[in-house]
């Protein structure tokens, strides 16, 4: 079955909550506010506004110094009137010298292989220098999560998934994966370089792939393609991810289990694991064309996915490598700062309702001066989940094989198979489950970690704890890890909550942000996020359109007086979510990832909801990578 949450029954320390649901079902029905997307639904809240325009003067300047854009939802999207969006990359752009044309009516696997792929998610910037002419290059890496094949492909919706042929499948794991392309900066701003020595596709089945770490080699690993378990042919459902100090690009898997079709028996060895991950989701097709897909068939598959993969976009010819040492669950990102001591720290949400915050340790220094020295950094360390307490601290509690529950008795014969199931050994060790963790960002300069928790409807007034305070959290909010004196390896850190999303004006809600956010500046469902050159935080947003507006960017204040005070920076078209976001380094270019525009209730490739950005009837609405830049070339948001 697809299991759509963690159901184990770790302790909460109950607390008093309003049910919401039908508050804001009655405020604001989804039938309301989709019904003009011809225009856009600007939406009259109170409760911030009156607040702010009594304490405005009293407080400190502002870190960000744009004009804030209004709430609503249409067909395209919106920038501050200084600045620019340009579109810098779409589904099915040409990647390589000999790329076909984009034909969205005569999709094929060989195209897609050396087109952009669909959903654009993370993004990660490797800067290269200036070229002869004085122009700023870099690698643009860029994950494609996943396809939404009702809008993706013509003439499949009417009898799907009937209609999913094996060329539909193959087609749709080509447009899986990732990209690597370069990029420069001309007069007319960001421009991909076709058929560039970097260039690269890497999709979720042609692309072979090294298991390293203490999972490598394990029975439970073994199919009948890879006997060694140790090799795996691409990578799928990659959401979010990083860019490690040594400069390679780190590649989220996430709702693995979204890809598999099948069943096994309830006495088989993984049948437990399978559950504990939703494994089989039946999402797409595949398993009905390719064994592979199909549990019954190879039950061992899914335990190949659920890592973080490693590329260096620097050479196209290397071999990506999954790094087993840091755990196996559906990776939202894999962001990283480098601690005092030259050990490197990485911080990772696992993306489903009550499920887990962890982050790893490597074992060895990041030597900047010795790159072979950092190759393997990723095999060696220490994996900690989390523990929020009520007193305001955080446990970092080891995952290590023999340690507490981790032992044969519980079903661990070895470290691999503590990683194989991290989630259950997650559950054994009584980590707090969280609303839906996603992107986890530290800031090196402060020692702050920022964690996105996008909304858990599900969690009940029992359910209710200190980081998760809210039943029914339609909304999410943002967790602040303080750690001590900047020591991002300690296993004992503090926490604190820096604003419960949703409409402050309804008190229901049990939204908190600063008074001197505005009517326009609150939002739902944070994400992803990034903390810019100037460290501060932007935050983007999956699932704000329940609030009656679209996903967007916001820039949320995080020290002094104005700490918890957001401000409206980009909204999307009808239909996508917000992903990336990512600076270049001196912070004059932010790019965004819009994925899946057009989509919604029976959206499909012949009546989207938009047909952003190319708006060309016939032409199906295409995840597009923008490059934001002020009309002046000053910072964003200066």
């Amino acid at each position: 079955m697809d299991q759509s949450e963690n159901t184990t029954t770790n302790p909460c320390i109950q607390r008093g909550a309003k049910t919401i649901t039908e508050i804001v079902d009655a405020r604001l029905s989804r039938r309301g506010f989709l019904g003009g997307l011809a225009a856009t639904t600007g939406v009259a809240l109170s409760g911030c506004a009156t607040s702010a325009s009594l304490v405005e003067a009293k407080m400190s300047t502002s870190a960000f110094a744009f004009e804030e854009i209004t709430r609503g939802m249409d067909e395209t999207h919106h920038i501050p009137k200084d600045y620019t969006a340009d579109l810098l990359i779409r589904w099915g752009d040409p990647l390589f010298n000999d790329s076909p044309a984009f034909d969205p009516l005569a999709q094929s696997e060989d195209k897609q292989l050396k087109q952009f792929g669909y959903n654009n998610d993370y993004i990660g910037f490797v800067a290269l220098g200036d070229d002869a002419n004085g122009q700023a290059r870099g690698l643009l890496c860029v994950n494609h999560e996943y396809v939404t094949s009702k809008l993706m492909l013509p003439g499949v919706a009417a009898d799907y998934p009937a209609s999913m042929t094996r060329e539909h499948c193959l087609t749709e794991m080509a447009a899986h994966g990732g990209t690597v392309v370069e990029i420069v900066e001309t007069s007319d701003g960001w421009k991909p370089v076709v058929g560039s020595r970097y260039n690269r596709r890497i999709t979720a089945h042609r692309t072979p792939m090294e298991v390293t770490g203490p999972a490598a080699g394990s029975a439970r690993l073994i199919t009948r393609a890879d006997p060694s378990g140790r090799r795996v042919a691409g990578t799928m459902n990659n959401c979010a991810g990083g860019i490690t100090p040594w400069g390679t690009w780190l590649m989220a898997e996430e709702n693995f289990n979204g890809n598999f079709l099948g069943e096994l028996p309830e006495d088989h060895p993984e049948a437990v694991n399978h559950e504990r991950y939703g494994v089989p989701g039946g999402w797409y097709q595949w398993g009905r064309h390719f064994d592979r897909y199909n549990v019954a068939q190879e039950p061992n598959e899914p335990n190949r996915f659920g890592w973080v993969v490693e590329v260096d976009p620097m050479d196209p010819k290397s071999t990506p490598k999954k790094r087993t040492a840091l755990g196996r669950f559906k990776h939202e990102g894999a962001e990283s700062v480098v601690a005092p001591d030259g050990r490197v720290v990485f911080y990772m949400g696992d993306d489903q309702r009550f499920d887990y915050v962890y982050k790893f340790v490597t074992a060895d220094r990041f030597e900047p001066d010795n790159p072979a020295s950092n190759a393997d950094l990723l095999d060696r360390g220490t994996l900690y989940v989390a523990r929020f307490d009520e007193d305001g601290t955080v446990a970092w509690m080891l995952l290590q094989h023999g340690e507490g529950p981790l032992t044969a008795e519980n079903g661990f014969a070895s470290q691999a198979d503590v990683l194989i199931e991290t989630r259950r050994a997650a559950d054994l060790l009584g980590a707090t489950p969280m609303d839906r963790p996603e992107d986890v960002e530290p800031d090196p300069a402060t020692g702050k970690v920022w964690v996105m928790l996008t909304n858990n409807h599900r969690r009940r007034e029992d359910q209710i704890d200190a980081a998760n305070p809210r039943a029914e959290n339609l909304f999410g909010h943002i967790i602040e890890i303080s750690e001590p004196e900047g020591d991002f390896t300690a296993t004992s850190s503090r926490w604190e909550i820096l604003v419960r999303c949703g409409d402050p004006s309804v008190a229901e809600v049990g939204a908190v942000w600063n008074p001197l956010t505005s009517d326009q500046g609150w939002f739902g469902s944070p994400d992803n996020c990034a903390v810019d050159p100037s460290g501060r935080l932007w935050v983007a947003t999956d699932g704000n359109e329940r609030t009656g507006a679209s996903d967007g960017i916001w820039a949320i204040e995080t020290g002094g007086d104005r700490r918890g005070t957001s401000k409206a920076f980009f909204r999307a078209p009808v239909g996508a979510e917000v992903c990336g976001p990512k600076f270049t380094d001196d912070g004059r270019t932010l790019f965004v990832a819009v994925q899946h525009p057009g989509d919604g209730d029976g959206a499909t490739f012949e009546a989207p909801t938009t047909r952003w950005p190319d708006f060309k009837d016939g032409t199906p609405p295409r995840p597009t990578v923008l490059a934001i830049r002020r009309k002046d070339g000053a910072a964003i948001g200066s």
